[in-house]
């Protein structure tokens, strides 16, 4: 019997593919067909759990049908990830007039990262003081033990470890097996790598000219097959959003979300007021912020039920391109950099409230001053000491609270409403990366308005 309900199951997701095909060959935008995918996938999960609940056989089976899907999907993003970023990063870099344009991009999109970093975290310090979170009022159960013994144990394997050295890991000392993902700081070593292997190329270019046009010729063609790549597998994305909420909405337990409502409704406040100071700042370099949300919502969309900054990049980097007007490099640069550093939600928000929440349980007065300008600044600095790192935000929070002198095993009284407050993180950051690209590229002077401005340029994948 059990079989046959997980077979209906399934039927019901090829139906639901089946009419989002239906849609693209009627020529639907790319971004309606996202929310569509979206809205039937919180349907499928609601009613999946209502039937089923959540620690249902028949759910868990079902799910592994669907992850062929959901997961599947950003498996492939997660592919295009790395050709995607040396390509694009050599291919921009070629295309500077001036090294020093390098040196000024990167600047404005560290500092704007970690900048924003900072002040997120005091947002999440206010949330926190409106809320009147304390660890104290959560009662720990089973789960909350072990995931605290885990983070202790994360914490001795990270604790010999300082800033610099962390740091250091960033630098690649091979190449080939930072394009195999096999490190932790792969993604933000390959970007260095193809930035220095761009200067070279510049290099070149001055002293023997017929070599380095051979070069470029290769990059070109490259990147030409790397977009078609992109493209093909970004006209998934309705497919894998709805695979992934339905999964999400269906194995969610709803039950430790009313236990621990205010820490969730806390966490959601501080990354609403977050958001609403990005769309400030793209108002205050004289862009609609309307247009810039109605532009960016199919790539907070597929951050959100992915919970995936770095499986987040193509999209990220093709909808600055091709929608928002920003220059081609630092899109790339502003993508790769914001799923490793700088991250708002992860680095910024997450910490400091739980830095705010734990404090009280050591007698420590959360809200002076003092305690409160240490955090923004630690906050800051651990932002950058761990880029690229899996599970940012558990190692962020590691940091942060370790920094601050306070017990991190606490750090685990959260885990039944994670996963929730993970997805709102996790759009929170790639916005924040998105944000960066456009202040970035409308500094610097290279940003397109026209493009912006322009209600047909979305990121639609039909056409290619």
């Amino acid at each position: 019997m059990n079989g046959l309900l997980v077979i209906v199951n399934v039927i019901v997701l090829i139906l639901a593919i089946i009419l989002l095909i239906n849609m693209q060959k009627k020529h639907v935008s790319f971004s309606k067909r996202v929310f569509t995918g979206m809205g039937i996938g919180i349907l499928l999960g609601v009613i999946f759990q209502a039937v089923y609940g959540t620690e249902s056989e028949i759910i868990a089976k079902t799910m592994d049908w669907f992850a062929i899907v959901g997961t599947g999907y950003v498996r492939l993003l997660m592919v295009i990830v790395i050709p995607l970023i040396m390509v694009s990063i050599i291919r921009a870099i070629i295309n500077l007039e001036k090294t020093k344009e390098l040196g000024k991009m990167a600047g404005w999109i560290i500092g704007t990262l970690i900048l924003t970093t900072m002040v997120a975290a005091l947002v999440g310090i206010g949330s926190s003081w409106l809320f009147d979170l304390n660890a104290e009022q959560i009662e720990a159960g089973h789960a909350e033990a072990e995931r605290g013994e885990s983070i202790e144990a994360m914490y001795a394997d990270m604790e010999g470890q300082t800033t610099p050295q962390r740091i250091l890991d960033f630098i690649p000392s091979n190449i080939f097996e930072d394009m195999t993902g096999g490190r932790a700081t792969s993604t933000i070593a390959v970007v260095i790598f193809s930035i220095i292997l761009g200067i070279a190329v510049l290099g070149v270019r001055r002293k023997n000219p017929e070599q380095a046009d051979l070069f470029i010729k290769i990059v070109n063609s490259t990147y030409t097959v790397v977009m078609r790549l992109v493209t093909l597998i970004l006209r998934l994305t309705p497919f894998g959003v709805l695979a992934l909420m339905t999964n999400m909405v269906a194995t969610t337990n709803f039950a430790g979300i009313i236990e621990l409502g205010k820490f969730v409704l806390a966490s959601y406040v501080a990354l609403i007021v977050m958001f609403m100071i990005h769309l400030i700042l793209v108002s205050g370099f004289g862009l609609n912020p309307f247009t810039y949300l109605r532009k960016a919502f199919p790539v907070l969309g597929f951050a959100f039920t992915s919970r995936s900054s770095a499986g987040s990049i193509p999209l990220n980097v093709q909808t600055q391109r091709e929608s928002l007007g920003v220059d081609e490099g630092i899109a790339n640069m502003s993508a790769s950099f914001g799923a490793t550093m700088g991250q708002n939600g992860c680095a910024g928000i997450y910490p400091a409230m739980l830095a705010i929440m734990i404090a009280p349980t050591v007698g420590i007065d959360p809200f002076s001053i003092g305690f409160i300008l240490q955090l923004a600044v630690i906050v800051g600095i651990s932002s950058f000491g761990v880029a690229g790192v899996g599970g940012g935000a558990t190692f962020a929070a590691i940091i942060v609270l370790s920094s601050m002198g306070l017990p991190v095993g606490l750090a685990g009284l959260l885990i039944s409403v994670e996963p929730l407050i993970d997805m709102g993180r996790t759009a929170l950051n790639v916005n924040g990366s998105m944000v960066t690209g456009t202040i970035t590229s409308r500094v610097l002077g290279n940003f397109n308005t026209k493009i912006f401005n322009d209600k047909n340029a979305t990121t639609e994948t039909d056409g290619f």
